[in-house]
């Protein structure tokens, strides 16, 4: 079953198309031919994250709590293009906050880190723009995200480190408290 497409998918296609010209292909041959159109819906499957709205997602899934200890969503697995270079990279997500009256479906967590994964990002955005999301829209009494990611522009060009792994992270309320954050750290590594 094949996902929905966007406006511009064909013209998508063609672009991909002079761009296999322009490397030196013949996109007429055999094993090119379809290929425009194969990248041009996964270059859309890959960016969808435009479509939607991660605030949302929250907001249809909220629920009156009387809960005020941390709920911790780790090892969200993500994968996202890099915008500085289209090329991909990938990890886990490890997202807590601490309820103020209201909790959230576990899995829209998740579906927050698949939608600002599913853009043309770079980790540092990303990670700050889950943690709003969540801020803005549950106001919690903290959040707190950590984003473990390899990025293919270091490993397959630039200098070339296969066995790099950036962490970036970000935090709100509770969480600025070191307290706070050294058990959240020890969950997720656990």
């Amino acid at each position: 079953m094949e996902p929905e497409y966007r406006k511009g998918l064909d013209e998508l296609a063609q672009h991909y198309k002079r761009i296999l010209s322009l490397l030196g292909e013949d996109a007429g041959r055999e094993g090119l031919q379809k290929t425009p159109m194969r990248v041009a819906k996964a270059m859309q499957v890959l960016t969808c994250g435009y479509e939607m709205d991660a605030h949302q997602v929250l907001r249809d899934a909220l629920f009156k709590e009387d809960y005020s200890q941390m709920v911790i969503v780790k090892d969200i697995d993500f994968f996202s293009l890099c915008e500085h270079h289209m090329l991909p990279f990938y990890g886990k997500a490890h997202v807590a906050y601490i309820p103020n009256g209201y909790i959230t479906g576990l899995s829209k967590i998740a579906r927050v880190v698949d939608i600002y994964s599913h853009r043309l990002q770079v980790q540092e955005r990303m990670t700050l723009q889950i943690k709003e999301c969540i801020e803005q829209t549950l106001h919690p009494l903290g959040v707190m995200v950590v984003v473990e990611a390899r990025h293919m522009c270091m490993q397959m060009r630039g200098v070339e480190k296969q066995n790099s792994i950036t962490t970036t992270s970000d935090f709100s309320g509770a969480f600025k408290q070191a307290k706070t954050r050294q058990e959240f750290m020890n969950l997720i590594h656990n």
